[in-house]
């Protein structure tokens, strides 16, 4: 069986996307080592640009572009996704194409099946993100993309229910299968590896973390301006360290963290520290006495697993996936500032509480596995 794989993310490690499509790769090929089922198959991995990733025997890179248009953009993305992806893995006589995302790819062979891992579908909740006709146009074919594939697979349960409902997409052909973290947030993040991070940030000893991205749905303006109401109510509150990247293609849903944090004056007492590399994260994580994440809208919930797997207790909403992966072992809150302020002392001031959460939710965070992914999706592709 010839199996194709969209790995078009490889690119872009630093987005969950890219951290996903790196993880099921290197899981793919692990495990292909191993089963011996999986050695009679061949794998082409697809991507924009070139990668850097060793690959057994039975893998086949295949790195390409159209060769008239090279601007790194979403009319680029489209042309790769639409017409030059099902093309190649055609050529390469593919019984199925993976697409690690949902995109504008649609096969259009009778001899090719396509399977798309769905993450989200924000912009058809979200609209304010589509606010050109590059990002309609790409979002339209994407949509159809979704249509025309032979089966879906959603990293929550949430994400299936937007699909059947809001997309209208038959609930026969979605399969729902969690995906979980990098597993450098599985490892013992020791008190060294935390006193690293910290004196690298100038970070104070004790502090508030929040993370995971600065667009508007992830209510980080309002963690901001609970964390003000939380000052004037205890002047003792630890800092608040945010941190995320700036992504100019996401304009104009970002949250303008400097300019709210000068204009309700706690500077002083947040430290904005922009983009974090991987390595840093979990001691970021682990270090911090509570991660607070009141995200309106998530097909997953990454940052939240990220958190619960070193033990850091958790405060984010209820909606959309997040319910999904924290369970009962994070705390709650609604999405207004009064609430979040007063979640936010009230489990600051808990120690025993705060002990608790960080034991339970690194305890259900065993749940979420690669293994477990890979797995599932063998079972559905590699029979």
């Amino acid at each position: 069986m010839n199996i194709g794989i969209n790995a078009s993310f490889l690119r872009k490690p630093y987005t969950g996307i890219g951290q996903v499509t790196t993880h099921v790769l290197n899981e793919i090929v692990q495990r292909s080592q191993i089963n011996k089922s999986m050695k009679n198959h061949k794998f082409f991995i697809y991507s924009e640009d070139e990668f850097d990733i060793d690959l057994p025997k039975n893998f086949y890179k295949r790195s390409f572009l159209p060769r008239f248009y090279k601007r790194d953009d979403l009319f680029r993305k489209l042309l790769w996704e639409k017409f030059w992806l099902p093309r190649r893995s055609h050529q390469d006589k593919c019984d199925v194409l993976i697409s690690l995302y949902q995109s504008a790819t649609v096969i259009k062979y009778t001899d090719m099946q396509h399977v798309m891992l769905v993450h989200d579908v924000i912009p058809h909740i979200f609209p304010e993100y589509l606010n050109n006709m590059r990002k309609k146009m790409y979002w339209e074919s994407v949509e159809k993309g979704m249509y025309s594939s032979n089966k879906i697979i959603t990293v929550s349960e949430h994400t299936k229910i937007d699909l059947e409902i809001k997309l209208n997409i038959k609930a026969a052909k979605i399969s729902v299968n969690p995906i979980a973290v990098d597993p450098i947030f599985q490892k013992n993040i020791t008190d060294e590896n935390v006193a690293r991070v910290i004196k690298k940030y100038n970070l104070p000893k004790e502090y508030i973390y929040t993370g995971g991205g600065l667009e508007m749905r992830k209510d980080v303006d309002r963690t901001l301006r609970a964390y003000k109401l939380l000052r004037e109510k205890w002047s003792d509150a630890p800092d608040l360290v945010v941190s995320g990247k700036l992504m100019p293609e996401l304009s104009p849903m970002i949250t303008d963290v400097e300019k709210i944090v000068q204009d309700l004056e706690i500077a002083g007492n947040v430290h904005i520290l922009g983009f974090v590399p991987q390595e840093d994260l979990p001691g970021l994580y682990k270090g911090a006495k509570l991660f607070v994440f009141p995200s309106r809208y998530e097909g997953f919930g990454m940052p939240v697993l990220e958190a619960m797997s070193v033990g850091t207790p958790v405060l984010t909403a209820k909606n959309s996936s997040l319910y999904e992966v924290g369970g009962d072992a994070v705390a709650y809150t609604e999405h207004e500032d009064e609430p979040v302020c007063n979640k936010m002392m009230e489990l600051l001031q808990d120690e025993e509480q705060l002990k608790k959460m960080g034991i339970q939710g690194k305890e259900r965070s065993k749940q979420f596995t690669w293994d477990q992914f890979i797995a599932s999706l063998c079972e559905m592709i590699c029979k």
